[in-house]
């Protein structure tokens, strides 16, 4: 639309809209402005939506690596104990399947020996007139390193001085001071279990007495009916793979451990890979999905890298294999493609009359088989459906050319390339508007003056015709801001 002024208001001093008018006049120019701008609002919608495909395309990998790692939880044994009580266990992978009989007659201790109560624990134990004294300790047994303790008057000849004396060694000692309603005693803790950690007292030339030592032996128990020793309750080498952790000594109770493949594990692993699946293509679908109110797709979905992405993860969702007991693809493991490519994990399998199997569920799956399931997923010849599929994911998650990344950086490219055209324009209408500015400001103030300007010619031409009547009515010298009409 044009712009146009009412002539008889220019010249009554009211002027124009000079900011009105420089706007109206740089309209047509910032018209692309805001285009552009529409356009850099769009591509950062769609540079989100990427980036967070990305992430959810990054933990599908790591869940298809979790079931094809030969090491992960497909491969995963676990101990179970009849008795957590008494005894529990883990296992690791190279833990053979299997049942044994255990029993724990006792467990390892630590070794403690203490003295009889003094009065406190800052009053020497030397008797006078001894200044010196000397207490040997041994650590380990019978054979075991002994370590003399010269006692010294005013050095280590109390019960606190003595104690932090020893805990100075590193000797695998710990030695405390406990008072109670007795008086003071020295204690000493060994540091380690078993044999390794029993304690004597074989020399004492001081006023101290010690009290016969307790503890420093070793855990006794039958695995299968062979007797093991341990200085430990942390066993591991008694049954290949499998670590013992001693809870409690009953040596009348037979307790069952039960080595065998993971399925709880198993089970968690198969589970994170379906919703890391279906996080990734339920996202993609929305893209594609028209909304019945507008008539349009996603942000997304004109987006022809992402219809690659769906039909390569459909794709690979979709492969099997040979052979392996009937169990070559997702289905066969109970685990269905819904009619928009994500996927459900079956739990309860499903029977006809006569009671054939005519739905199988993961749980029967991995009860029944189990080897069966980690050699879908992974196989020596790496054709396994996670090897597959993580061969897959690995180019699409390239952080140069994998699908989205690349994606990415395109849009990173456009806006970039949008803000500089952006700003050039924002600098050239800045510029203009300034321009144009100054200009109509100028005629603004030359139109504001035009009725002082005409009475003072007015008046000088009455006077040079020698008609001194010349009215005295003063001319708008303020007048109000014009207005531009278009």
């Amino acid at each position: 639309m044009g712009i146009s002024f009412n002539a008889a208001a220019l010249l009554n001093g009211n002027g124009i809209n000079v900011s009105s008018l420089v706007t109206a006049l740089l309209a047509p120019a910032t018209a692309p402005l805001t285009q552009m701008q529409n356009q850099q609002t769009d591509l950062s919608t769609q540079a989100g939506l990427l980036t967070g495909y990305e992430n959810n395309l990054t933990a599908l990998q790591a869940a298809v690596l979790s079931l094809a790692s030969t090491t992960g939880p497909l491969a995963s044994q676990s101990a179970t104990s009849s008795n957590s009580s008494i005894l529990t266990a883990s296992a690791a992978t190279t833990a053979t399947s299997g049942t044994h009989q255990i029993v724990v007659s006792t467990l390892a201790t630590t070794g403690t020996i203490y003295t009889n109560p003094l009065t406190n624990g800052t009053t020497s134990f030397l008797t006078n007139p001894a200044t010196t004294g000397d207490i040997t300790l041994q650590v380990g047994g019978a054979s075991g390193t002994t370590h003399d303790i010269v006692i010294t008057q005013g050095s280590n000849d109390t019960l606190n001085t003595l104690a932090s004396y020893i805990n100075q060694q590193k000797w695998g000692v710990t030695a405390s001071v406990v008072t109670d309603a007795n008086g003071a005693r020295l204690a000493l803790y060994s540091q380690a279990s078993g044999t390794p950690g029993a304690l004597a007292i074989t020399n004492n030339t001081t006023s101290l007495v010690f009290n016969a030592p307790v503890g420093g032996t070793n855990a006794a128990l039958t695995i299968d009916g062979v007797p093991y020793s341990s200085a430990s309750n942390t066993i591991t080498g008694a049954i290949a793979g499998v670590t013992l952790n001693l809870v409690s000594a009953v040596p009348a109770t037979t307790v069952q451990l039960t080595v065998g493949p993971d399925a709880t594990a198993a089970t968690n692993a198969i589970n994170n890979f379906v919703s890391a699946y279906n996080a990734v293509l339920g996202n993609l679908n929305t893209q594609f999905t028209v909304d019945p109110t507008t008539n349009t797709e996603g942000p997304l979905g004109s987006d022809i890298a992402l219809r690659q992405l769906q039909t390569s993860l459909l794709n690979d969702a979709s492969y099997s294999i040979t052979g392996n007991s009937g169990l070559v693809n997702l289905a066969s493991l109970g685990i269905d493609m819904n009619s928009d490519g994500t996927l459900t994990v079956n739990q309860t399998a499903t029977y006809d009359a006569q009671g054939n199997l005519i739905h199988q569920s993961l749980p029967n799956v991995l009860a029944t088989n189990p080897s069966a399931v980690q050699s879908f997923f992974q196989n020596a010849s790496s054709t396994g459906f996670a090897n597959n599929f993580n061969n897959d994911l690995f180019n699409l998650t390239d952080a140069t050319n994998g699908i989205l990344n690349a994606d990415i950086a395109g849009n990173k490219t456009q806006q970039q390339s949008l803000t500089t055209q952006i700003n050039n324009l924002q600098d050239r209408l800045t510029a203009e508007q300034a321009a144009l500015t100054l200009e109509f400001d100028q005629v603004n103030a030359t139109l504001e003056a035009y009725p002082s300007l005409l009475y003072e010619v007015t008046a000088e031409i009455g006077a040079l015709n020698g008609n001194y009547n010349v009215s005295t009515t003063t001319p708008n010298t303020t007048p109000n801001t014009g207005s531009s009409t278009g």
